[in-house]
């Protein structure tokens, strides 16, 4: 899951992207409003956690924005006000839940699960192609009868290339949907969780185009 979190502070917003990465989460993490709306317009994200009180465009302000253009994020707003006008704010500007700093890390974690789960209620359940099913619901994926065990990454890659099936998805593009704009990624990361796929799901199911990237085929009638 890639995370966006839209913080000015720099020790709160430096323990939160550590400490979800710790979780398991991509996390990219930018410090103002405006960023974080020219981020929305061309990257794509699973949640955002969004901090009312930042420069360039308040975090009510890009939530309003976003909403209006149709942008459905998910989005959990940080407040340093538990107050019942502050939380109607933010849930009548399109907010999908808040939480109250100082907050502790495995709660921020359970409301994004929650969250996850709500969302995935509404997507389709179950990607299927040939003999292969993957349940984002569940993060669950099948070959023929059996189950598969998944790392969350190499989940998000096959997830990313059934979505896409009969297109080429670039290195790049498929390098940044699992990791983070500030990571230290490896040359051959993507290749190793390339190379775990096709042990797990088949040799023949996702095809290099070299110089370009990789692509699951259509089948074919």
């Amino acid at each position: 899951m890639r995370v966006l979190l839209v913080e000015d502070d720099e020790l709160l917003g430096d323990g939160v992207t550590n400490g979800l990465k710790q979780y398991g989460y991509t996390v990219d993490w930018l410090k103002d409003g405006e960023s974080a709306r020219l981020a929305l317009s061309t990257e794509r994200f699973d949640i955002m956690i969004l901090d009312i009180g930042l420069p360039k465009m308040t975090g009510l302000e890009l939530l309003e924005k976003i909403r209006q253009h149709g942008n459905t994020i998910p989005v959990l707003i940080l407040t340093a006000h538990d107050t019942i006008e502050d939380r109607v704010k933010g849930l009548d500007s399109g907010a999908d839940d808040y939480i109250t700093k100082p907050f502790d890390l495995d709660e921020l974690c359970a409301r994004i699960r929650a969250l996850q789960r709500r969302f995935a209620e509404r997507a389709i359940p179950i990607i299927q192609h040939a003999n292969i099913s993957l349940d984002p619901a569940s993060h669950t994926v099948y070959l023929a009868d059996e189950i598969i065990n998944m790392p969350r990454r190499e989940f998000v890659l096959l997830q990313k290339l059934l979505e896409n099936v009969g297109r080429v998805l670039s290195r790049e593009y498929l390098t940044q949907t699992l990791y983070g704009w500030g990571d230290e990624v490896d040359s051959n990361t993507l290749e190793v969780h390339i190379h775990n796929l096709r042990k797990k799901l088949g040799n023949k199911l996702i095809r290099t185009i070299r110089g370009v990237g990789y692509m699951i085929d259509k089948i074919k009638d």
